[in-house]
């Protein structure tokens, strides 16, 4: 077989990925949002923050964004169903992370306090 003869699969549109990346893009900012409205709060209490506390609330905001990026690289160039899937996957890893994130936060707040 040669080069020429081989089937290839169409490309599908720009416009489609960008759609796809997009919404569900929003739902990945949201926990970047919420992530930093909980950093900005304790940060600006009364104790402010300690170490810990900025390493965990700071993993929390930028979690979402690696694993954005990651599920993007890894799903970009498959079909719009696995894209979908993959960029899926990844938004519930980031949600288990910020319940977890939110359950320490509310369970041993103290310990993130200056």
């Amino acid at each position: 077989m040669t080069s020429s003869s081989l089937p290839t699969s169409p490309r599908r549109p720009v416009w489609v990925t960008a759609a796809v990346s997009g919404a569900f893009g929003l739902f990945y900012a949201y926990v970047v949002w919420n992530a930093v409205t909980l950093l900005v709060a304790q940060a600006s209490g009364p104790l402010g923050l300690n170490g810990l506390g900025w390493a965990v609330l700071g993993f929390a905001v930028v979690f979402p964004i690696v694993a954005f990026a990651l599920a993007f690289g890894i799903g970009y160039r498959r079909s719009v169903g696995a894209f979908s899937l993959v960029l899926l996957v990844g938004l519930a890893v980031v949600a288990v992370l910020w319940v977890n994130v939110l359950a320490y936060a509310y369970a041993y707040g103290a310990a993130l306090l200056g």
